[in-house]
């Protein structure tokens, strides 16, 4: 989406749904991390105006209000900043405004900024007074949600990564990337994008599919290095038309986890569909959901490794290597592929057949002709 010449701009379709998994997201956020921090942030990058034509909320007021309305905020006990970056004077202007009006409700100790500066250049400017005084960034998340793909340096994404308990949510605009890649005018941005040159080598790669997974891959493990634990993102389409990508960057298993159920609990909705990242086929969050590539994929994983205890399985679930989180595992994966005979249980570690409490111990066989239909 080319960027709106007006303060104001109608919703998309596509918009409310990346909001809709911010807010999901949030609301497990704000109780885990403000429980146990003196002060955390919420940072938007990109903030625009608040509101779009409609008067429909943006993610800062999506943001605030998730705290504003949380069933548990008055347990929350930490210092809870917001702060809003917006380059626009006109839409700076009018967040400002929406943000007055909804200071009303927050806990005591939370405060409201609004800069009026490029996302690179304030940020850059916070990092550059955190290091003089030899402090670090408290735990934030940071939205970054361009209209393209200029002024997201990654130097600057790795600068927040290297502080403990910061995340990153990008929307990476691979079909504005694939459409301007040749272009020398644009090489400087995806150089900044990249923090290399070599989404060059992509360029050279003539199947789209495989062209796409290389830059893909690439943006991921450029994020690792500059300081995620885990990287986990989804496709948003529109039938086969790739809309965005979610890229989400973190140090923390439990929130690589708690961002895929996010992801799970709004997809699909309407025309539009949230796809996996290692299982392209796979379309998140169907009434009658596929659980065999999980099956699968376990199988795969753990298959001959002898006794394993089960909190193995779940680590796995929860990381950035699998597309499913771990309300999928047990029920979706484990009950089925025990009912097959493809695992084996020690039944000295439950009470119960088909149940897999913790501290459950198990096997899962070699042989994967048990795993389910597609095996049979």
């Amino acid at each position: 989406m080319a960027e709106p010449r007006t303060t104001l701009w109608p919703l998309d379709p596509h918009t409310r749904a990346k909001h809709e998994v911010l807010k999901r997201y949030l609301d497990a956020w704000f109780p885990v991390l403000g429980t146990w921090n003196g002060r955390i942030l919420f940072i938007d990058g990109f903030a625009g105006p608040g509101e779009y034509e409609g008067h429909e909320p943006g993610s800062p007021a999506i943001a605030l209000n998730a705290l504003r309305n949380h069933t548990v905020k008055h347990a929350i006990s930490a210092e809870v900043g917001f702060m809003f970056i917006e380059r626009d004077k006109a839409r700076a202007d009018h967040l400002r405004t929406v943000c007055e009006g909804l200071k009303v409700g927050l806990p005591d100790k939370c405060w409201v900024e609004v800069a009026h500066e490029a996302f690179d250049r304030e940020m850059t400017s916070v990092l550059n007074r955190l290091d003089e005084q030899n402090k670090r960034l408290a735990p934030s998340f940071v939205m970054v949600d361009p209209f393209g793909v200029s002024g997201i340096p990654l130097k600057v994404l790795q600068r927040i990564l290297k502080n403990p308990r910061c995340e990153l949510y990008v929307s990476f605009m691979y079909e504005s990337i694939n459409r301007f890649k040749e272009q020398e005018e644009f090489e400087p941005h995806l150089d900044a994008l990249f923090g290399c040159e070599k989404w060059r080598e992509g360029n050279q790669i003539t199947n789209p599919k495989e062209r796409k997974r290389f830059m893909y891959d690439l943006y991921g493990s450029q994020l690792k290095a500059a300081g995620a634990s885990q990287v986990v993102h989804f496709d948003l389409c529109l039938g086969n038309r790739l809309i965005y990508a979610i890229f989400f960057a973190t140090q923390s298993l439990k929130g690589c986890n708690l961002m895929k159920q996010a992801v799970w609990k709004v997809a699909p909705f309407g025309d539009y569909a949230f796809h996996g990242s290692h299982m392209t086929q796979l379309t998140l969050g169907l009434a009658s959901t596929d659980f065999v590539p999980l099956q699968e994929a376990i199988a795969t994983k753990f298959g001959g490794k002898g006794w394993i205890p089960i909190q193995e399985i779940s680590d796995y679930v929860s990381s950035d290597e699998c597309d499913y989180h771990t309300g999928h595992f047990k029920k979706g994966a484990l009950k089925a592929m025990e009912q097959q005979g493809t695992i084996e249980v020690d039944e000295s570690s439950r009470k119960l057949r088909f149940t897999f409490p913790e501290g459950t111990r198990l096997r899962v066989k070699n042989d994967r002709t048990g795993c389910g239909p597609r095996g049979q």
